[in-house]
């Protein structure tokens, strides 16, 4: 199908923008900073400039149902995903990089969330404004908790984002589950009637889920539940967001489809050493790296925090025979 898109000169006349180091970099960038450069496809990019029309081919595919938007030289615009929030969207090249990777990613792929789940009918109103938009998209906000992220507040002051522990370091050396998204700013959380305090022992703390809770949530919107809700709400823990939360489920089998598999998808796991066969951790995919592995980024216990790298427990990615590549089972689309 065939759709008509006016395009912004916006969309391509776009100033470098800098942003720190740890999360987001520039391929050979300095320490210090890196810069970002638009890379929209060709055609976008010498239309929106001379401010005229362009068409844009709009192709249905399955599994799972989605709606996939091209230019007419077959350049990918967007993937719509039906009953999902979340649409990957084209747009500057970015690497996500961190000290303890052994391969940042590079893509010119962003997340961005609809208000309600995609429902087949690709609004070009909202498309022309993604394609434009260079606020932070859920990866960039993912990163803004990484070791050495700086802090980020509300005009009041309050803690929106910075470096995150997993949680609180216990006299045994271990730490704990339990750090949700209100922890970390050190706010109580409401749901309806419950009031969910923070835990002050757990400030500036995000355990996996709390971690992408505070990303797609508090950040960004989606609504928060304490309890499953029917899969209106994101709930608390790791296995409740693989079986119900909002979205759909592109794998479902602990088999690495790629072509299933999206950048901004949940990603969860059974730990391959525990032996009780139910999902205890989560994470969001981010993309393929510069070795050719599926990337993520999630909070773990043994690198104390957010990370898209690895220690003695094993790199963060899918395929392969390493610790998390052997626990992964499944995939949600929020």
């Amino acid at each position: 199908m065939r759709v008509h898109l006016l395009l912004p000169a916006a969309v391509v006349a776009l100033a470098a923008t800098t942003v720190a180091a740890v999360g987001v970099r520039a391929p050979d960038a300095g320490a210090d900073t890196a810069t970002a450069t638009p890379v929209l496809a060709e055609a976008v990019r010498a239309t929106a400039a001379a401010g005229i029309d362009l068409d844009v081919d709009v192709a249905r595919h399955d599994h799972p149902p989605r709606s996939v938007v091209t230019d007419p030289d077959g350049a990918w615009l967007a993937t719509f995903t039906d009953g999902a929030h979340t649409v990957a969207v084209a747009g500057e090249e970015r690497t996500f990089d961190e000290p303890s990777a052994d391969a940042g990613v590079t893509t010119d792929v962003w997340v961005r969330l609809l208000d309600a789940p995609f429902d087949g009918d690709v609004d070009l109103a909202w498309l022309r404004a993604a394609l434009d938009d260079r606020e932070p998209d859920v990866l960039e906000i993912a990163t803004e908790y990484f070791e050495g992220a700086p802090d980020v507040r509300d005009e009041d002051g309050a803690l929106i984002a910075g470096e995150a522990e997993y949680g609180p370091l216990l006299p045994d050396g271990w730490r704990p589950v339990g750090a949700d998204w209100h922890d970390f700013p050190g706010v109580d959380a409401t749901y309806g009637s419950k009031v969910d305090p923070a835990d002050p022992e757990e400030y500036r703390a995000l355990d996996c889920s709390g971690y992408v809770r505070i990303v797609y949530g508090f950040r960004l919107g989606l609504p928060l539940t304490l309890r499953p809700d029917g899969g209106a709400s994101l709930p608390r823990r790791s296995f409740e967001q693989a079986a119900e939360a909002p979205g759909v489920v592109p794998i479902a089998d602990g088999e690495l489809d790629e072509a299933r598999l999206q950048t901004g998808d949940l990603v969860f796991f059974d730990a391959p050493d525990d032996g009780d066969d139910r999902i205890d951790h989560v994470g969001i995919h981010l993309g393929v790296d510069d070795d050719g592995h599926h990337r993520f980024i999630h909070s773990r216990r043994s690198s104390n925090g957010p990370t898209l790298g690895g220690d003695a427990q094993g790199p963060s990615i899918l395929d392969g025979e390493d610790y998390f590549a052997r626990g992964f089972v499944s995939t949600r689309r929020l």
